[in-house]
């Protein structure tokens, strides 16, 4: 069995962003009429447009790893940026440190998939909340099948930092009920790869999938801290 593509196309990121209609989105800190013009740094050339662009993705379209409306169009356009030669720019973070813009927002479509995974809904059940009544979930919830389609093209890169990052991505992703069969094909990656990762944070997601899929222990969760972020690393310089 491979990964095969889930089907529909993903838009131009570039029209995409032209045809939605931010003004009546918002994100964390109200309107998200001025997201569009930042999104799209994105796929400048300008390392600091960027780096601002990633800011804005982390806080507010993302504030504090909660989901908005702005959220939703923000990680369709993630999705199809992805594949733009522009994302493999390297940003060097004062300490020194060089990643490529394509790891950071895979970490960010990583994190947005499990803002709405079975762990989060499980965690609102247990505070008698549900999740399939916040209508942005369920909106972030049906775009999974696109996310993975195109997080999958980057299960095998050749720079480690993108493909850990990918394979972090598609554990939370594979959530979906739509996308349970792949992942026996993900299971090797996660335990070859992901696991034995320098970043405990990935380990951490590698140990939560193979627990989840019934595929053994990995590094124990309890001693680790939850999600791509939580070994000091982020989306924006430094990382």
């Amino acid at each position: 069995m491979t990964i095969t593509d889930v089907d529909g196309a993903l838009p131009d990121p570039r029209a995409f962003v032209r045809a939605t209609d931010w003004q009546v989105l918002e994100h964390a800190y109200g309107p998200a009429d001025k997201s569009p013009a930042l999104l799209i740094g994105l796929l400048s050339d300008d390392p600091s447009t960027h780096a601002t662009a990633l800011r804005h993705l982390e806080d507010p379209i993302h504030h504090q790893n909660s989901v908005y409306s702005a959220t939703v169009p923000a990680a369709l356009f993630v999705a199809a940026a992805l594949m733009d030669p522009s994302t493999a720019t390297v940003l060097t973070a004062p300490v020194g440190r060089q990643r490529q813009v394509r790891a950071a927002l895979l970490d960010w479509v990583e994190s947005v998939a499990n803002a709405v995974g079975d762990e989060a809904e499980a965690t609102m059940a247990r505070l008698g909340l549900r999740l399939e009544r916040s209508p942005v979930s369920v909106q972030v919830r049906a775009l999974r099948p696109a996310l993975f389609r195109a997080v999958s093209a980057f299960l095998h890169d050749p720079e480690t930092a993108v493909q850990e990052a990918a394979i972090a991505a598609a554990v939370s992703l594979l959530d979906d009920p739509e996308l349970v069969q792949h992942r026996s094909v993900v299971t090797p990656l996660v335990r070859d790869v992901l696991a034995i990762s320098a970043r405990r944070s990935y380990q951490f997601v590698a140990a939560r999938g193979l627990n989840a899929w019934g595929q053994g222990v990995g590094p124990s969760p309890a001693r680790q801290e939850a999600g791509p972020r939580g070994d000091g690393c982020s989306t924006e310089p430094p990382f």
